[in-house]
């Protein structure tokens, strides 16, 4: 699977893209009201006549920034190349000009204008301490992604979505402080492309000692989904949950069978196990077991596909890694 799409809405909003330079045709007086919006700021990734933080500043001329409620930032110059400082540096910059702001998202970025795991990133944590009134925060890409443990009160939903997650940023998520947090979203992807955590890495969450508000849990796009789903069916954690979603990795019978042997999970609202390598004799049994119960469960295979070589070894992969 590759990114293929923009983010449509963020923070319970539509996403508006802001117009780049170019677009003579921009009529301000036809924007969109501020608060209404997730406005969208990006530059070309390639070849780009503009830079980001040029683009931000013509944002705050040309909006009443003090209503925005959410952004979303976008492709930067030569992301394959260059990470985010100047962008996040303009951000930060910018805070008492956003004091609406409740949802931000870093690199809402796609596949042809960068691969996930191209995309070069940094130290996102000075956003999470600029803004203390965030509820939402959301970034793309893992390579030289940096986060380290904090403590923020009314965050209440984290999505980290790479195609290979560095062990510190998981032990950092797993460390912090969050007790507003109710959804926690990590695509944790493969060793290739710099995916080293653990299941001990992610200890902390799955204890229930951390994250008292948690309610929505995916722990996804992992090539150690088995060793992932093993370890919920005894978390404590997951009886206080509402969805666990372990979709989009390599998820086999071993790991399935943990789930439907392990603690009971018919408290929970949705299971989603999409894009997986499951039996179907295995996808019957989970829904024969929980459907009746009124759990939503997602059995979609999606485009998970196995490839065997002449010598009999079998590849999976995760619905997104390069």
């Amino acid at each position: 699977m590759t990114l293929g799409s923009h983010l449509g809405e963020f923070h319970g909003l539509p996403a508006f893209t802001f117009p780049d330079a170019g677009d003579t045709s921009a009529d301000v007086s036809a924007f969109p009201s501020p608060e209404s919006v997730a406005w969208r700021i990006a530059v070309d990734s390639y070849e780009s006549e503009e830079e980001w933080e040029d683009a931000f500043a013509r944002f705050l001329k040309a909006v009443d920034t003090e209503r925005v409620r959410a952004l979303i930032v976008g492709a930067w110059s030569d992301a394959y190349d260059t990470g985010p400082d100047a962008v996040i540096g303009a951000l930060l910059a910018a805070r008492d000009r956003l004091p609406a702001l409740r949802g931000l998202f870093l690199a809402d970025i796609l596949s042809e204008e960068c691969e996930i795991s191209w995309i070069n990133q940094g130290d996102v944590t000075p956003l999470l301490e600029a803004f203390p009134d965030l509820e939402e925060f959301g970034v793309r890409g893992g390579n030289e992604l940096v986060l380290s443990a904090f403590r923020h009160e009314r965050l209440r939903s984290l999505t980290v979505e790479t195609g290979g997650m560095p062990a510190a940023v998981v032990r950092a998520i797993a460390a912090s402080d969050l007790p507003a947090l109710v959804e926690l979203d990590l695509w944790l992807g493969t060793s290739e492309y710099g995916g080293d955590a653990d299941v001990a890495d992610l200890e902390p969450i799955l204890a229930g000692t951390r994250l008292p508000s948690l309610t929505r849990l995916a722990l996804r796009n992992s090539e150690i989904q088995d060793a992932i789903c093993t370890a919920l069916a005894s978390a404590p954690v997951v009886a206080r949950l509402e969805v666990l979603d372990v979709s989009m990795g390599v998820l086999t019978d071993e790991g399935a069978t943990a789930l439907l042997t392990g603690q009971p999970l018919t408290h929970l609202k949705k299971l989603d196990l999409h894009h997986h390598y499951v039996s179907q004799a295995l996808c019957t049994r989970l829904l024969e077991t929980l459907e009746p119960t009124g759990v939503e469960v997602d059995t979609d295979r999606d485009d998970a596909d196995d490839d065997e070589d002449d010598d009999g070894t079998v590849w999976r992969f995760v619905a997104v890694g390069e």
